[in-house]
């Protein structure tokens, strides 16, 4: 018994101090990984809790920057600044020379079928101061140039062509008088345009000067809209300017023209009045 008891201990006490030493190391690792994981832990919570204030951070800072809509007629008045309301007016004048140039330029207020007509009759009848009654009280450009010419037939034929000629090219000079204001309008507004550009492309660059290394993007684009936009509307309202003058002037010219023959084929029949 005292053998075997012996060799009990001599086998038990190596394999407890065994058992302490790998628990006596055990401890330390095990409370240091413990320590580790605490640590992790937080670490690992503080960028869960920053990312969602970076998002609010952000949401609000695209809440703060988010520009405003604005609808195409609001942005084409900001950008044409206060030349808007000066185009405004060249477009209405342009409006209403047109429209009166082209009443004007009818074929009834201007060689009108019945006066022609009815003159002729008189003058089959022999009715020479019904014709020119009739010549006088018509207010279009045939009717002044009858009456004109029959003022002056007892002079002679001559004399009532050059009358003629004269009343003719006095009214061809009227209607020329009014077209001309279109073409008026037609060479204004672009030049209007450029002056426009001109002061849209100083502000872009003031601010580009002014505004050092970082400039203010939406100034600089308000200075460049303003140049663009001044020229597209001033193009805009010249280009049907100048082709309705030509259109109507083009018109005017023939019709003059036709005044013309008209009227000296109504008045041929008095060649002879004045000649021996």
């Amino acid at each position: 018994m005292v053998a075997g008891s012996s060799l009990i201990s001599r086998w038990l006490f190596p394999v407890i101090a065994a058992l302490a030493a790998v628990c006596v190391t055990a401890g330390p690792m095990q409370s240091t990984s413990w320590a580790q994981d605490e640590a992790a832990e937080p670490a690992a919570a503080e960028p869960a809790a920053a990312a969602p204030a970076a998002d609010g951070a952000a949401a609000t800072d695209d809440t703060a920057e988010a520009p405003k809509k604005l609808d195409a007629l609001t942005w084409t008045m900001t950008a044409l600044s206060y030349y808007f309301f000066i185009f405004l007016l060249i477009s209405v004048i342009f409006v209403a020379l047109f429209v009166m140039n082209l009443l004007n330029a009818r074929r009834d207020n201007v060689v009108p079928l019945h006066l022609v007509e009815s003159f002729e009759a008189c003058l089959e009848e022999n009715k020479v101061q019904d014709a020119y009654d009739l010549a006088k009280e018509d207010d279009t450009f045939l009717g002044k140039v009858l009456s004109a010419g029959l003022e002056k037939v007892s002079l002679g034929y001559d004399k009532a062509l050059e009358a003629m000629q004269e009343v003719g090219e006095e009214e061809n000079m009227k209607l020329d008088h009014r077209l001309s204001y279109l073409a008026l309008i037609g060479s204004l507004s672009p030049m209007i345009g450029l002056f426009g550009t001109v002061d849209g492309m100083i502000r872009a660059f003031s601010v580009i000067a002014l505004g050092g290394s970082t400039p203010n993007p939406a100034e600089l684009a308000n200075g460049i809209s303003t140049a663009l936009m001044t020229t597209l509307v001033g193009l805009a309202i010249a280009i049907p300017a100048i082709a309705s003058y030509s259109i109507l002037r083009n018109r005017v010219d023939r019709l003059a023209l036709e005044v013309g023959i008209t009227s000296e084929g109504l008045m041929s029949r008095f060649q002879t009045v004045g000649r021996k």
